[in-house]
């Protein structure tokens, strides 16, 4: 069975790259272009059903925008982001509930009320599935209407969202934003495969492209040179995976591959060593009250990592630090227990959530070619969303 599974994945490669050779395949950082190329091409009815809903349901994102919110940001300016730290609760030992308190993987309800935080997820969701969307259908609506989301929330000057993130995730009483804010735009990779997923489309024009490139770069400079930024990338557990994620694959977008290898590369002693054991525990997520989600999270941020590895050629698959922690290993080690075989004793407020896996898995048969993986991810989700359709794709051909 391995065997076949090789020489189907060797035959869809070949295919894949013989079909792209007569145009350039779009630059993404987070999926395989010729992939999707070959994709488009073939026309595989179960993956362009899983895309259309997606895309579908998306036509009905409605534009979203930062100077929507009804607060006011301490600087002053709506167009900056906003929002409060999740697991800050009120003070019941003071008068005003000042200064906000933590309650590790308790949300409070509270940060519903800045919407920043929902809007950008949204919209990072929408946009990305319409942009697929149109990739592969060429339907163009799916284009104009990610086109439209892009500009309110990025580029139209009444509405755009400063390149910053100095007023996320706030504790009230003590901050106006923290360094733990900037994962909330861990989205923002998938943004950039969007945006090059859309041009050639007649909604896309020269100047949206122009636009995106400028704040991105901004957003970049914010990111290495920001405290919060600074702060946020010198985090040992997923913040700081999280961190290396973004600043890689906006570094992949604006086509400096020199910065982007240099963060994978790093991430190896950075990110690896030091938060996985070889025998694939992730002590600083096991710590959390959420610890296997917190495991999962933290995989699924260096295996994003490792994506946009492939594309500047460092391989984080197959690397193992010296003390034998490797990608590998920590999927394996979470596997038994999502699957029933082992009680886990850590503390998990959530519980576990059958599809918590189904992409590191689908990621991981697809990279390890081993087809238990495949058979994992499968037994996990009976409706799979767009990117895992397309990844079973990939691997079942």
């Amino acid at each position: 069975m391995r065997t076949l599974f090789l020489l189907s994945f060797s035959i869809l490669a070949a295919a894949a790259s013989a079909q792209s050779a007569s145009a350039p395949p779009p630059r993404l950082a987070l999926m395989d272009a010729n992939q999707l190329v070959f994709l488009k091409q073939k026309q595989a009815p179960e993956v362009l059903k899983a895309v259309r809903d997606e895309a579908d349901r998306a036509l009905h994102t409605p534009l979203l925008a930062v100077t929507g919110k009804p607060q006011t940001p301490p600087s002053g300016d709506k167009h900056d982001y906003m929002s409060l730290a999740p697991y800050f609760w009120p003070n019941p030992g003071t008068a005003n509930g000042l200064p906000y308190i933590r309650h590790d993987g308790e949300r409070n309800p509270q940060t519903a009320k800045i919407p920043d935080h929902q809007n950008l997820f949204l919209l990072e969701k929408s946009v990305h599935a319409l942009a697929l969307g149109y990739f592969l259908t060429g339907k163009e609506e799916y284009a104009a209407r990610a086109t439209l989301l892009l500009r309110t929330w990025f580029l139209d000057p009444a509405s755009r969202m400063n390149p910053n993130l100095n007023f996320a995730q706030a504790v009230l009483g003590v901050n106006n934003g923290r360094e733990e804010g900037v994962l909330e735009a861990r989205g923002l990779p998938a943004i950039g495969d969007a945006i090059h997923l859309l041009a050639g489309s007649a909604s896309w024009t020269k100047a949206d492209q122009e636009g995106m490139t400028q704040w991105f770069t901004a957003y970049l400079a914010w990111l290495q040179t920001s405290k919060n930024g600074q702060q946020e990338a010198a985090a040992k557990n997923n913040h700081g995976s999280w961190f290396d994620e973004q600043l890689a694959g906006i570094a992949y977008f604006l086509g400096r591959n020199d910065l982007a290898r240099q963060v994978v590369e790093s991430a190896r002693q950075r990110r690896i060593d030091g938060q996985i054991q070889a025998d694939g525990k992730q002590p600083l997520e096991l710590a959390r009250t959420k610890s296997f989600s917190y495991s999962v999270f933290n995989l699924a941020a260096l295996m994003q990592l490792a994506q946009i590895g492939d594309k500047v050629g460092v391989d984080l698959w197959t690397y193992r630090s010296p003390a034998g922690g490797s990608l590998q290993g920590a999927l394996d080690y979470l596997l038994p227990y999502l699957t029933g075989k082992q009680e886990w004793t850590y503390k998990n407020l959530d519980g576990m959530r059958s599809g918590e896996l189904e992409k590191p898995l689908l990621l991981a048969a697809l990279h390890y070619r081993q087809p238990e993986y495949l058979s994992a991810a499968r037994r996990m989700s009976s409706h799979p969303a767009a990117e895992t359709a397309i990844l079973e794709f990939t691997l079942s051909r």
